[in-house]
């Protein structure tokens, strides 16, 4: 099995939502991108989030939305054996320093789990932490095609109310 790594995480003090993933798949690694994989919908379901049409654009410029928006993204997982792209084909997770991360944004309000292998292993490692909302949404990954685009984004549009500037 092949050792797979987490990107850098994208936050800065003007983060008030963190999306967190579980560990980058194949296609997001090769091109060193999160959510990079053509058929996952994160940036369409994001892009409901922050009222922008994300998947239209390129990458960095993305990236640059998601920060002026207040959005950050990680993964729950640092590295772990993996072969393919399936979460459940993980093997030997390491976690990511989530506490370590979420202790120097301080506007964050919200860590949002994509799916429920971050939101298992997220919740784990935020367990007692206070101050925070911890919202579980539908995995954007197409393995998870049990719902539609359109149902998925209606859980995922829970994040405006904290993206507001008032929120």
């Amino acid at each position: 099995m092949t050792v797979k790594r987490a990107f850098a995480p994208l936050a800065d003090d003007r983060t008030r939502v963190l999306v967190l993933g579980s560990l980058p798949g194949d296609a997001s690694l090769k091109a060193a991108q999160y959510y990079a994989h053509p058929q996952n919908g994160f940036w369409r379901l994001i892009g409901v989030a922050i009222g922008r049409d994300l998947h239209a654009m390129a990458y960095s410029d993305r990236v640059e939305a998601l920060r002026v928006a207040g959005v950050g993204l990680w993964d729950v997982i640092a590295s772990a054996e993996r072969t393919g792209s399936l979460d459940a084909a993980i093997r030997s997770p390491q976690a990511a320093d989530l506490r370590g991360l979420i202790s120097g944004l301080p506007n964050l309000k919200v860590v949002a789990f994509n799916g429920a292998t971050a939101a298992k292993g997220g919740r784990k490692i935020l367990a007692g932490v206070e101050g925070l909302t911890l919202i579980d949404l539908p995995s954007s990954s197409p393995a998870h095609a049990s719902r539609t685009l359109a149902e998925k984004a209606e859980n995922w549009a829970r994040l405006k109310a904290f993206l507001a500037e008032d929120a």
